[in-house]
């Protein structure tokens, strides 16, 4: 199947509600681009050097989403451009991010990611920590960052009672923190293996990269 038909495929399954980012790191532009043609307006880098240059190649109506730990020292390279920060995991980052975003002149939403796997190797704050950062007078004090709702990962299993049961429960850190936070709009989890499960329990935003481009290179 050709990368059309897969991304065809995928976004005719999906509820009216729910965003596909195409997750497109690692993938040629010429991929990207055959995406871009089926119609695909989002994709998601987690390497920003490696983003900004597919930005400077690819058409400007494109949204590019940062989908994988962010470093500090790396958030000027996307500042300009990047439309969603996903993986925002520490009031410093947003720091950073609020003090880029005001150099471009420019207001950048971005999603806390809650830490919900099992696995040490993923990143992400607890309900505490985010409930904190919400709640601080920093936060308060940043007029270019714009937080618009929570992302995390499932842990990397096939127990579907374990993925289904971590992502409910990051849905209702969702629904617990939009009822202070108005600007929170976007729940974002589920990948190629796991996003039916993840739309099953309140996720409005897909982060989908082998199922369209084949296995990563």
């Amino acid at each position: 199947m050709s990368i059309e038909d897969k991304l065809n495929k995928i976004k005719s399954s999906l509820p009216n509600h729910v965003s596909l980012v195409a997750v497109s790191k690692t993938k040629p532009v010429s991929d990207l681009m055959e995406a871009y043609n089926a119609g695909q307006r989002i994709f998601g880098e987690n390497r920003v050097q490696e983003m900004a240059e597919k930005h400077e190649q690819m058409p400007k109506d494109i949204k590019w989403h940062s989908i994988g730990h962010v470093q500090r020292n790396k958030v000027k390279y996307m500042a300009e451009f990047v439309d969603l920060i996903h993986a925002v995991d520490s009031l410093r980052l947003l720091k950073e991010i609020n003090k880029q975003a005001k150099a471009n002149n420019r207001k950048i939403d971005c999603l806390l990611q809650i830490k919900i796997a099992e696995e040490d190797s993923k990143y992400g704050l607890d309900n505490n920590e985010a409930e904190d950062i919400l709640n601080s007078e920093a936060f308060e004090n940043m007029h270019n960052v714009n937080v618009v709702g929570l992302m995390g990962m499932a842990t990397f299993t096939e127990d579907k009672k374990q993925i289904k049961s971590e992502f409910q429960y990051l849905s209702a850190t969702y629904d617990k923190l939009k009822v202070e936070q108005p600007n929170f709009k976007i729940l974002s989890m589920g990948m190629s293996g796991d996003y039916n499960i993840a739309i099953d329990t309140g996720s409005n935003m897909i982060r989908v990269g082998s199922s369209i481009f084949g296995a990563r290179d």
